[in-house]
């Protein structure tokens, strides 16, 4: 349902599918690129274990907040970009 009550149209439901899609890409890209930035070195080169162990487990952590912190951050633009300032209209700035 839109903010006005009515129903959302075919075009609609496509831009969101579309958003959803490319939340979810760009987010799992950017979590392994940061996941293989830091916990690559541990995989790739002969490092002591506890230097090892710390790089993988701080990849894992962060790669998991990165993912969400994309996913929210695109959704939730999307969201402030979709509706107009008026109903019925374009903003001004259109």
């Amino acid at each position: 349902m839109t903010g006005y009550g009515g129903r959302r149209g075919q075009a609609e439901r496509d831009a969101i599918t579309v958003e959803i899609g490319y939340a979810l890409c760009s987010a799992l890209f950017a979590a392994a690129v940061v996941f293989g930035a830091v916990a690559g070195p541990a995989l790739l080169f002969e490092l002591p274990d506890t230097v090892a162990v710390l790089l993988l487990r701080t990849g894992l952590v962060l790669a998991p907040v990165l993912f969400l912190a994309r996913v929210v951050s695109v959704l939730v633009r999307f969201q402030r970009t979709t509706q107009p300032s008026q109903p019925g209209r374009t903003s001004p700035d259109s």
